[in-house]
């Protein structure tokens, strides 16, 4: 029987049995069309990084490695696109 001196390790709700440890992905829009045999596209949030592939997914491939750089802070000087309320 426990007493109430009794410690248990702290275990993350996300962690029991029954719950989902799957986080959410982040997602982000692009833009994207094809030229010929290419794919083309960028981000919209950094539309000067523009990439390209031999197929969508491979596109699709290019924009996440140039968002990881991007959020991990390896390209420097990054511009950005906001919204600026005027009223």
């Amino acid at each position: 029987m426990r007493t109430s001196n009794s410690r248990e390790p702290a275990v993350p709700k996300s962690a029991k049995p029954g719950k989902s440890r799957d986080r959410a992905v982040p997602s982000v829009r692009y833009v994207y069309w094809q030229d010929g045999d290419m794919w083309l596209g960028y981000i919209e949030d950094y539309p000067d990084y523009m990439t390209q592939g031999t197929s969508l997914d491979d596109l699709q491939d290019n924009l996440k490695d140039i968002y990881l750089d991007i959020a991990h802070g390896c390209v420097p000087g990054v511009r950005r696109v906001a919204e600026l309320q005027v009223s």
